[in-house]
């Protein structure tokens, strides 16, 4: 090939690329962020929404809300709002359409942990207390939610009474922390491989247990663990939880033990399991 032909052929790929790839690249959203500020907690929460598909601000269709507690787009927002997102396909159907409200996190070990006299009993778990340095944050954290948060979402989009609560391990105990004190906030609870070893196991004594058997609004809850192998505490304090929820006929509780997972892997299998089993729409 000659240089004159080398360059034309060098043009004339150019003009082809040009012509073919001139249009810019569109961004993929799945969402909107806002900042809100709370004068319970004193700071800036950042909250992430996903709204269904044909979702209209006017419209009058309503839709239930899921709460995510590790809601942060670096955490568990992105794919559980895709479980649910594609679990309300009407080809599928496992789940109504739902506004998705994930929670991005500023110090969860403040906020998912209840009061607590001393943190002497991470010892004996061989913790370090230098993972604690703040705690004890779950009552004002309630009042975030109960008070701003969800009064906002409300506000702002068509919402209706119905409520989900996802949370795993620290967010497991902060769900199951909701059910026990505050069971009007929410309908449904997504509570996986809880730490209930906060305060040393306090959330499972008999006081909360007659708190439990108290609840009479029809309410679901599943709780899901993974393997034994990797911690088998976590399983029988959480099949101990279950037997309590089990008690009361207002509870409808599902207990999923997940031996091919761990707690790294387990959040996102428990979320479709409890779509599955617990919220399936006949």
């Amino acid at each position: 090939m000659t240089v004159l032909n080398k360059v034309l052929s060098a043009v004339f790929c150019l003009v082809a690329f040009t012509a073919f790839g001139q249009k810019e690249a569109q961004k993929i959203s799945i969402g909107e962020s806002i900042a809100l500020e709370s004068n319970i907690l004193n700071e800036t929460r950042t909250i992430n929404i996903y709204l269904p598909p044909y979702y209209q601000p006017n419209d009058t269709i309503k839709y239930p809300v899921v709460y995510i507690l590790d809601g942060g787009v670096e955490e568990d927002f992105i794919h559980l709002a895709g479980i649910f997102r594609v679990n309300s396909q009407p080809w599928i159907n496992r789940f109504p359409e739902a506004i998705v409200v994930g929670i991005e996190n500023v110090n969860r070990r403040r906020d998912f942990t209840f009061a607590v006299p001393n943190i002497d009993f991470l010892d004996k778990l061989k913790y370090s207390k230098d993972f604690f340095p703040q705690y004890g944050g779950a009552e004002p954290y309630a009042a975030f939610l109960e008070g701003e948060l969800i009064p906002y979402i409300d506000q702002h989009y068509n919402t209706t009474n119905v409520r989900t609560v996802v949370g795993e391990s620290l967010a497991g105990l902060m769900s199951s922390y909701l059910l026990i004190k505050h069971p009007n906030l929410f309908s449904n609870y997504i509570i996986v491989s809880p730490s209930f070893w906060w305060g040393e196991e306090e959330l499972l004594n008999e006081t909360n247990q007659c708190l439990l058997k108290k609840i009479k609004q029809p309410v679901n809850v599943y709780v899901g663990v993974p393997s034994k192998e990797e911690d088998e505490m976590m399983y029988e304090v959480g099949h101990r939880f279950y037997s309590y929820l089990k008690q009361n006929p207002a509870i409808h509780a599902t207990f999923d033990y997940m031996p091919e997972e761990v707690h790294a892997t387990v959040l996102h299998q428990a979320v479709l399991h409890a779509i599955k089993k617990q919220f399936h729409i006949k």
